[in-house]
């Protein structure tokens, strides 16, 4: 063996006894260890965004009323409530046994104070439009009112409120993190710092965060409700799938989302697949075209898009089949009215329509993140477009200046996708189709049809579940055969667990995850 042989072999065993050294170490007893791919940005329900901040959220707050399995409206903090014939005023009587982990028992001041919060201009929560329904919330946002005359406390176990106008799924939203109720002495105690020093009602508290390096749970055991089994939960910042995948294997953490890459590799290695868990995602993936401009706002040529592409055989192959075929924007998990009919992969007939429409050698500018699984897919798609004679320029960016470049609307097409905040088939018309929403509100493609605005409107205001889904119905029909976006899939989740985790579930909204099932 020459010498620079035998010192790499002898490099490649230190880095294994290095790593088989770092398996178990320093774990706590009784915690459960997850991965995070980021640091979460804040704890504070006013501020949160994203999911990682809200999956965190979800274990130490609560709201007035959260989701059961099945995805209906169930008591949290609420006892029981009731709404009014004209859909308006909802009133909440809470439970007299709910404690903040400062063992300051809940009053419905506690609610007002924390809806207040979200609405306040001085908090600068980007999540005011979960709340803005609530009679006189735009009147106290524009600073015209000292009040929010919609929410009104008869007394300390009872709140009320009520809507501007009838919004059907509105109970729906008391269930994400910005209705959480939060301490009004702890928030002033911190200020800004509330963000990194959170105090709720829920079944943990944070008992340590290091920044970029773990987020640290530790149970309580005067929680109202079902008590945590284990003692608490860490979650390790891991930005790299690689290194949370050899970190899994080594034993130093206990559950795992599956990275794409390693999809093909768990599923068939015997060891692992049968400790695979999965849940159909309340998502729709898709390519957005803008409609407000040459050459997309021509109807043809967006129909001629979901011909040319081959989306089965996308899912099938290059995405192995973890996902279900979109037929248009509503997840199949909330449309409960028959699916539309879905665009057929005809190529002739997508080369037929760009010629016809004078667009053959037309060049499309095409924008994707840089994530290594949506670039070969671009070029999957890229070399579809080309058969119908246009061409096809990929540009690629970070994920902060691509969503800068969509909001501004520079692309033709895009890679995009939409999760559920809550789960009702509004959350996929409104925010993404309804022209109030054009650009940056989440209606990317700058899709305008003033009968689909109606429709949905209508649904939003409809007096009963029927009347609302022949609404949503009608628009998600008009919204397909207009074809602003190529619908896609519906993505499956996936995760992998340690054979000593029991009691382990996944969830199809992060919300629903208050971590007192799981043990070991």
């Amino acid at each position: 063996m020459t010498r620079p042989s035998r010192f790499f072999l002898l490099s490649c065993l230190l880095v294994l006894l290095i790593l088989l050294s770092c398996s178990h170490r320093n774990r706590l007893s009784g915690y459960v260890y997850y991965r995070l791919s980021s640091n979460p940005t804040t704890l504070d329900p006013a501020l949160i965004v994203d999911v990682t901040g809200g999956t965190i959220a979800a274990k130490l707050f609560n709201g007035l009323v959260k989701l059961d399995e099945s995805l209906r409206i169930i008591p949290d903090i609420a006892e029981r409530w009731t709404v009014s014939p004209d859909g308006l005023t909802y009133t909440f009587r809470l439970s007299y046994d709910v404690k903040y982990s400062t063992k300051q028992y809940v009053k419905a001041t506690d609610f007002k104070y924390s809806f207040k919060r979200i609405l306040d201009p001085k908090t600068r929560s980007p999540n005011t439009w979960v709340l803005e329904k609530i009679a006189g919330a735009k009147d106290y946002m524009n600073g015209r009112t000292d009040d929010v005359t919609g929410i009104r406390v008869i007394d300390d176990h009872t709140l009320e409120i009520r809507l501007e106008k009838p919004f059907s799924p509105f109970i729906y939203l008391l269930t994400m993190p910005a209705a959480y109720v939060v301490p009004e002495e702890e928030v002033r105690k911190w200020g800004p710092d509330f963000s990194t020093h959170p105090m709720g009602t829920g079944p943990f508290v944070l008992e340590e965060w290091l920044p970029n390096r773990e987020v640290r749970l530790m149970r309580r055991d005067d929680y109202f409700g079902e008590r945590a089994k284990i003692k608490g939960v860490v979650y390790r910042v891991i930005p790299e799938d690689l290194t949370a995948t050899t970190e899994f294997e080594l034993g130093n953490l206990d559950v795992i989302s599956v990275p794409a890459p390693e999809f093909s590799k768990y599923k068939s290695d015997a060891r692992w697949k049968s400790l695979m868990a999965s849940v159909k995602g309340i998502n729709t993936y898709y390519i957005g075209m803008n409609c407000s401009r040459p050459p997309f706002n021509n109807i043809h040529l967006r129909r001629a898009m979901n011909f040319a592409i081959d989306r089965r055989k996308l899912l099938s192959t290059f995405y192995e089949s973890r996902g279900r075929p979109a037929a248009g924007p509503v997840p199949d998990l909330l449309r409960t009215w028959g699916s539309p009919e879905p665009y057929e992969y005809n190529p002739g007939k997508a080369r037929e329509m760009v010629e016809r429409e004078g667009m053959a050698g037309r060049t499309i500018r095409f924008y994707i993140t840089s994530d290594q699984e949506v670039v070969d897919m671009a070029e999957f798609i890229q070399s579809y477009i080309r058969k119908t004679g246009m061409n096809v320029e990929i540009t690629q960016l970070e994920w902060s200046a691509y969503k800068e470049a969509i909001n501004k609307g520079e692309p033709d097409m895009f890679w995009l996708s939409w999760w559920a905040d809550y789960p009702d088939p509004e959350d996929f018309l409104y925010p993404l189709f309804h022209s109030s929403n054009a650009g940056p509100a989440g209606n990317r493609a700058r899709y305008k049809n003033s009968l689909v605005d109606r429709l949905i409107e209508e649904g939003q205001a409809a007096g009963n579940e029927r009347e609302r889904m022949i609404a949503y119905e009608k628009a998600e029909k008009i919204i397909v055969d207009e074809a602003p976006w190529v619908f896609f899939w519906h993505k499956t989740d996936y995760t992998l667990r340690q054979p000593w985790i029991k009691g382990y579930r996944m969830y199809p909204i992060y919300s629903m995850d208050k971590g007192t099932g799981i043990q070991y």
